[in-house]
């Protein structure tokens, strides 16, 4: 037996957004969003294929909407690779799904809070020690909240979460380590049988309950998610081994400029700034031209009359 992976979006909006999904939804948004306390007695799942019409043709999707009890709407999303504009994305979804709530003709007074809860798959604050973070609009050295602050934003940072069945002690521990682990777990976990949601949501996440079709396309998900990935940390490399290779080169090439100057005053005297800029300015190749060429120089006119031939930005002001 084995499960599909909680952190891809068909296997995600299956367990929790399925027509048998909404004990288990409320159960990990209580367990998210109010540290396990039954704060949401009650919601309406909105199907995921009702986003496109509700978000239009800008490349974002939800993977759940819910409402809950209490007016509020909680969009959840989860995101595997770490892209540049997913940052973007979020405020988009938060901003565009409370402005849609309202017609026309509407009042202001119709629209109600939205929570906007992300998962992500990678560090969002890297300076950050904990797992869940929350956002909200308030005063920038004060710190009072906005009287009418009706967007929250929380973030759930899976690597940060630590860890083992041995050590989840609340409903929260429990539903994160669910979504980190899950795909690699055989049986489901003494653990997690004590909660009756996260029981059910193991039994839809067996993957024997799901037609080949199913399987097939949770298959392309992951390997699209791993070439994915697999391209962005290439990119990373590629860009830190140019960094690295360049700082090296400009470490030479400052290595090289000073021991040229420092010659130069030997040979034909006391070197303006300017000039000196000038030397610090040529890369490796002029350099080793330069160091060649500076014993004929019998003055700084020979100097500058040779940066001239050699530097496009040298003028005749220096």
């Amino acid at each position: 037996m084995g499960f599909i992976n909680p952190k891809l979006y068909l296997a995600f909006t299956k367990i929790f957004c399925s027509n048998e999904s909404r004990e288990i939804l409320m159960s990990f948004l209580n367990a998210m969003l109010y540290a396990g306390e039954s704060a949401i007695e009650d919601l309406e799942i909105i199907p995921p294929y009702l986003s496109a019409e509700i978000f239009g043709s800008k490349d974002t999707y939800l993977d759940v909407k819910a409402k809950i009890n209490d007016g509020k709407t909680v969009i959840v999303t989860i995101q595997v690779l770490n892209v540049a504009k997913y940052r973007k994305r979020v405020l988009y979804n938060a901003a565009k799904t409370y402005g849609m709530q309202l017609n026309l003709s509407d009042s202001y007074q119709r629209l109600r809070p939205v929570i906007a809860l992300n998962i992500t798959d990678f560090e969002m604050f890297p300076n950050q020690l904990e797992v869940i973070s929350r956002f909200a609009f308030k005063e920038t050295q004060r710190l009072f909240d906005y009287p009418d602050s009706e967007i929250e934003l929380v973030f759930i940072e899976l690597p940060k979460f630590k860890k083992e069945l041995d050590q989840l002690t609340t409903l929260t521990d429990k539903w994160i380590y669910f979504v980190k682990n899950t795909s690699n777990l055989e049986t489901v976990p003494d653990t997690m049988v004590t909660v009756p949601e996260i029981e059910r949501a193991f039994q839809i996440a067996n993957d024997t309950n799901l037609s080949q079709k199913d399987l097939d396309e949770l298959q392309k998900q992951e390997f699209w998610i791993q070439d994915q990935q697999g391209a962005i940390d290439l990119a990373a490399q590629q860009a830190l081994e140019r960094g690295m290779e360049r700082g090296m080169e400009r470490g030479m090439e400052r290595g090289k400029s000073e021991l040229i100057v420092r010659n130069m005053r030997r040979l034909i005297g006391e070197i303006s700034p300017d000039i000196q800029t000038q030397i610090c300015e040529l890369n490796l190749e002029n350099l080793d031209n330069l160091g060649d060429a500076m014993f004929d120089f019998e003055s700084v006119s020979d100097l500058v009359t040779w940066l001239q031939q050699h530097s496009r930005n040298f003028t005749d002001d220096i």
